[in-house]
């Protein structure tokens, strides 16, 4: 018998054990979306008759014993900012309205290969940046724990249809938080990989040295398996890594004993302080971790604001860079937005861009200097629960340093995982930080928080009814 929400990995091994039909599945999640997205948003367009095609494709490959592996069969949705060869990929932007791209992205062919059935296009902020906005063909993605509460951005969409229920996994990108940011106010675990470790190729560009591709789902074990089909070296990505992949899900289970876990405290406590109960799941986390034998200690790196500075000069630079020819041409087809973040992209020089990279190095050597006696880092991943997506400031970004950007600008697996429910019920979070290359480490540490807390049983009261 299926769960009402069952994970990837649980569906995976009924599908296996031909106990779950894929087109049930995607019948169920098609039958969700269409109660639910009309209060969500977070889809901007459901591809029914993809998606029952896939999910008929991979109940053919159950029924032959020819199954692609444990990806195939599952429902999935993708960023509006991935390019679907034939199916509308717009940015949520009124620009790229009507686009339709000839070509996959790479990891859209990736995990099209490994059997999993599209749903469709996920709300996105603008390009990638300019959310949540009003002013767009497309209402912005609602939070699932309280619809008229924010998702964080710019993986909105995926972020809502994961939590909700719609979608058992999706992509997300992150440049300066977009994966874990979502996944910290949805409620889920979401990884933005080591720089290069997954393709980029056929994503709308943000910020070149910065933009990572990555996966959002329900558990950190199916963020492993998520993202064990998008990693490997892509030639044509001039930021690709070339190296052979691990197999993330080979830690799993080993538990965090020996683990040797830094804390950076003055990030959450100092530089940003975080609200209570976001507090409080850090520290509950860490005397489990203490408890399973971890060992524990404080870490303390430059300030947040340190990492921040540099890293929105290099990102609004790069992202105007990218834009500059529209935003001459056709400034006010953008929204409010994302024109004004942008806009601060032409008032740069040369110089502020250099001293910014700079700067970057000298942050990269001396984060590799604190990391150099522990396994994983580990702070928050938002300050707070999600505030009302109404209440959003244009300007957040500059008024207080975000738990997330240091990690972007020095290029490290850092995995966003639920740590338990604040006020109003809304979601609370840590982040888990890694060393180049080492998300097994990460997935392992996480897991083991998942599998010793109850909070991957809840679900938001909306969908609650729905499966009732």
């Amino acid at each position: 018998m299926m769960a009402p929400f069952p994970s990837i990995a649980d569906a995976a091994r009924l599908i296996a054990a031909k106990q779950l039909s894929p087109v049930e599945l995607t019948r169920a999640c098609l039958e969700r979306i269409s109660k639910l997205d009309a209060t969500l948003h977070s889809f901007l367009l459901v591809t029914e008759d993809r998606a029952m095609a896939d999910a008929k494709a991979a109940e053919n490959r159950m029924m032959s014993g020819a199954l692609k592996g444990k990806l195939d069969g599952i429902p999935i949705g993708h960023k509006d900012i991935y390019n679907t060869a034939g199916i509308r990929t717009t940015g949520h932007s009124r620009l790229l309205e009507h686009n339709v791209p000839t070509e996959d992205s790479v990891v859209v062919r990736k995990w099209a290969e490994a059997g999993t059935v599209m749903m469709g296009k996920l709300a996105t902020h603008e390009f990638a940046i300019g959310g949540p906005s009003f002013d767009l063909p497309w209402p912005p993605a609602r939070n699932p724990w309280n619809p008229d509460h924010f998702t964080s951005g710019s993986s909105s969409g995926t972020g809502a249809a994961v939590a909700a229920g719609l979608v058992l996994g999706g992509t997300g990108s992150d440049t300066g938080g977009s994966i874990r940011g979502p996944a910290a106010l949805c409620g889920l675990a979401g990884i933005k990989p080591t720089y290069g470790l997954c393709s980029r190729r056929g994503v709308l560009p943000l910020s070149q040295t910065l933009d990572h591709t990555g996966p959002l789902a329900w558990t950190v074990q199916d963020c492993a398996l998520l993202l064990q089909a998008m990693a490997g070296h892509d030639p044509l990505d001039p930021a690709s890594a070339d190296r052979p992949v691990a197999d993330f899900s080979a830690e799993l289970d080993t538990g965090v004993k020996g683990l040797r876990i830094g804390v950076i405290r003055h990030f959450h406590e100092v530089d940003n302080p975080v609200s209570p109960a976001t507090k409080r799941g850090i520290e509950d986390a860490i005397g489990l971790f203490r408890d399973q034998g971890a060992e524990i200690r404080d870490v303390t790196v430059a300030p947040m604001m340190d990492y921040n500075a540099p890293g929105w000069v290099i990102l609004t630079a790069e992202a105007y860079a990218i834009h500059e020819p529209w935003l001459k041409e056709r400034f006010n087809d953008y929204g409010e937005l994302m024109r004004d973040r942008l806009a601060f992209g032409a008032l740069m020089g040369a110089s502020d861009y250099v001293q910014s990279l700079r700067r970057r190095r000298v942050l990269c050597l001396q984060m590799r200097e604190a990391m150099a006696g522990v396994d994983i880092l580990i702070t928050a991943s938002a300050p707070s629960e999600a505030p009302k997506i109404t209440e959003v400031p244009k300007w957040a970004m500059f008024e207080r340093p975000n738990f997330t950007m240091p990690f972007n600008l020095t290029g490290l697996p850092a995995l966003s995982v639920c740590t338990g429910y604040g006020e109003g019920g809304l979601p609370v979070s840590m982040q888990i930080v890694g060393k180049p290359f080492a998300e097994a480490t990460v997935f392992r540490a996480g897991h083991a928080y998942e599998q010793a807390t109850p909070w991957r049983s809840q679900r938001p009261a909306m969908s609650n009814a729905l499966a009732a």
